[in-house]
């Protein structure tokens, strides 16, 4: 796994191998780094169920001015830190580890507003209906900000005052990128 764009590029990224983990395909996080990226200068991003941090990093990579970061496996947290000293981009980057209502709501009291959210939750966990919500309710996506949502299996309900602005399929997986329908 390497980064495919920005200042980082070609670096390898540690962490393709952590259990209950599936790494975003290059060509994948290639073509979805193509659409979004007039949006990544200086954009404050928020890696959601990160695994190896491989899409934060990448949004690191190619103008993000911070990436939080954040999961509950300590595995993956101790990969995302390895991989943020190994390319020295600690100041670029906050790490969470635990429950992500939690840290949804440990984010909401600091007030933090993201230009992007990626969501990429183990494709049989059914939860993205619930963190739509939370992002709506709570405000914690800009309102020009964007939401990319990876899923295979269970598809997304409700997503609470967004939109699907893009879609595209790649074998068995699928990349969404959602906008907030009130601006």
């Amino acid at each position: 796994m390497r980064v495919i764009s920005g200042f980082l590029k070609s670096r390898v990224i540690l962490g393709d191998n952590i259990d209950g983990t599936r790494p975003t395909m290059d060509r994948v996080k290639s073509s979805l780094f193509a659409t979004i990226n007039t949006k990544l200068n200086n954009s404050i991003c928020l890696d959601l169920f990160a695994g190896s941090g491989s899409l934060g990093i990448e949004a690191i990579s190619n103008g993000a001015k911070k990436v939080i970061f954040c999961d509950n496996n300590k595995k993956c947290i101790e990969v995302i830190n390895k991989n943020i000293n190994n390319f020295k981009i600690q100041d670029y980057s906050e790490v969470y580890l635990g429950d992500y209502l939690k840290i949804l709501n440990t984010l909401k009291l600091k007030n933090i507003k993201f230009d992007i959210i990626f969501l990429d939750p183990p494709y049989k966990m059914d939860v993205t209906d619930e963190i739509f919500k939370f992002i709506f309710d709570n405000k914690i996506l800009k309102n020009d900000g964007i939401i990319i949502l990876e899923y295979s299996d269970i598809t997304p309900g409700d997503t609470h005052g967004f939109r699907i602005d893009k879609e595209k399929r790649y074998g068995n997986k699928f990349i969404r990128i959602y906008k907030c329908i009130l601006l």
